[in-house]
């Protein structure tokens, strides 16, 4: 009488989920492309379908980012963590990422403030600052109240991206597992944890001799909420 191997052993299934994210993510931009594309073509006293695509946007961004998370962290379990460093200029990375989420802005009626030299240039992967600045914003939009900050300054010879809301502040928890070792990151805390590990492990991806870049929570700063910096050397 024959055996048969189980299957399941011969399946890499980290692979098979990247590939799946990976289709995912790709079916999501299309959704958002066409998500756009329906707002353009909505009359503009049509408030209701307005503000609910507005959700439906930032819902399906949002997801979007959290599967290029999954890619991302998956990549960096086998060694490929992928970083591009190249001169960008801090002001084009800022406007690019407040214009992606334009909708939900006017839709939450928030003031949104850019505050950077028209010149300042650094070197970083732009699509992973981009996405960690982003992911950032989007949460700042959905816990702030009326004004955000975002600002670009270069102190002690690192480029510091900060942003700034008028919102309650981070919780207690958040602020101490923000300053937790890569190592000793767990990821059981669902979203929140997913998206600290991921916002240090882009961080400390940017080098420079013995210097790493690093990320940092606080509350107060200027406009009283919570305060996010990255810091890239």
């Amino acid at each position: 009488m024959s055996t048969q191997k189980p299957l399941a052993s011969s399946i890499d299934y980290s692979s098979v989920l990247a590939a799946a994210v990976h289709d995912m993510k790709n079916s999501l931009f299309m959704l958002i492309q066409s998500i756009d594309t329906l707002s353009d073509e909505l009359q503009p006293n049509n408030n209701s379908a307005t503000a609910q695509l507005a959700s439906v946007h930032y819902e399906a961004s949002r997801l979007n980012t959290n599967l290029v998370q999954i890619l991302s962290l998956y990549r960096a379990e086998l060694n490929s963590f992928p970083i591009t460093v190249d001169e960008c200029f801090v002001t084009d990375l800022l406007d690019d990422v407040v214009g992606s989420n334009e909708r939900y802005i006017a839709q939450r009626g928030i003031s949104v403030t850019l505050n950077a030299e028209p010149d300042l240039n650094w070197y970083f992967d732009r699509d992973l600052i981009y996405l960690l600045i982003n992911d950032v914003l989007v949460n700042a939009l959905r816990y702030g109240k009326n004004t955000i900050a975002i600002s670009g300054v270069v102190e002690d010879d690192y480029l510091v991206l900060r942003i700034e809301d008028d919102g309650e502040g981070y919780p207690e928890s958040m602020l101490e597992r923000s300053h937790e070792e890569l190592n000793d990151f767990q990821l059981s805390q669902g979203r929140t944890g997913l998206g600290l590990f991921f916002a240090r492990l882009i961080a400390s991806a940017h080098s420079q001799s013995d210097r790493k870049g690093e990320i940092s929570l606080s509350n107060g700063g200027t406009l009283g909420g919570s305060v996010f910096e990255v810091k890239i050397p």
